[in-house]
């Protein structure tokens, strides 16, 4: 799969696990609790070589570009200041490899059926 199927917007429809997800990244309970509340819709633009993913919400807006395979540094909707790698897996998924202090999250989306899956974990 190309990185072009992943293109466009994306509206979040339901959420498991994402308050436990950001307390395991340390995030404080004010925030966590305005994140499970948070409806984003997700674009994923290509310019060229470089893909830009916005996050909009009535809460907070933010973006990233990253061209993949490269390594760059990204500052995350939580504050934290990330060495970040995006690739494209052969099973089609889009990994977000992310890493700071000592700790690691592993991102990645998955298209099935037409929407758009997002899955961390940490370590």
């Amino acid at each position: 799969m190309a990185i072009e199927a992943f293109l466009g917007k994306w509206c979040l429809v339901s959420s498991e696990g994402f308050e436990e997800y950001m307390k395991e990244l340390g995030v404080g309970m004010a925030m966590r609790k305005m994140g499970s509340m948070a409806k984003p819709d997700v674009y994923i633009i290509k310019d060229g070589d470089t893909i830009t993913v916005k996050t909009e919400s009535t809460f907070k807006t933010s973006q990233f570009s990253f061209k993949l395979g490269e390594k760059f540094e990204e500052n995350t909707l939580d504050g934290r200041k990330t060495q970040t790698l995006v690739s494209l897996k052969d099973d089609g998924s889009l990994v977000q490899e992310q890493e700071w202090d000592g700790k690691k999250t592993i991102i990645t989306r998955k298209l099935v059926d037409g929407q758009l899956y997002f899955n961390g974990l940490s370590s």
